[in-house]
């Protein structure tokens, strides 16, 4: 069983619910995936929730880039999910691992990391989720 992390805007939680699903009936064990943070205390714990989360990618057979269409952009990266997507690529390229890295679909040009998530598929270090 391969061990997988989701990695999505948290807006898009109701999808979210659906992945981790769907992985799962794939035999996917998932091993983390953004969950809702307490307001109330969200400065005191987001630090370590978020080294919990780099963990798991290094723990990771495979990382999925859940990029859904949010606000009318199609195929929406924010800067959270990019430095995720950037930390397994670093962990490939420096420490040999060999974390599959998937995006769901490929990113409209209005996202603002387009060029590098381009360059990064043509030099097959990322993939398009075809299942």
């Amino acid at each position: 069983m391969k061990n997988l992390v989701i990695s999505a805007s948290l807006s898009l939680d109701e999808r979210i619910s659906y992945w981790v699903k769907y992985f799962n009936n794939l035999n996917y064990n998932v091993l983390n995936y953004p969950k809702k943070i307490n307001e109330n205390n969200f400065l005191e714990i987001y630090p370590s929730i978020y080294r919990d989360f780099l963990e798991s990618i290094i723990k990771a057979d495979t990382l999925f880039i859940m990029n859904e269409d949010r606000n009318g952009v199609k195929g929406y990266i924010g800067s959270a999910v990019y430095a995720e997507l950037c930390f397994a690529i670093a962990q490939n390229l420096i420490y040999d691992k060999n974390i599959e890295i998937y995006l769901y679909q490929m990113p409209s040009v209005e996202v603002s990391c387009y060029n590098e998530i381009k360059l990064w598929l043509e030099l097959d270090k990322i993939k398009i989720w075809n299942n």
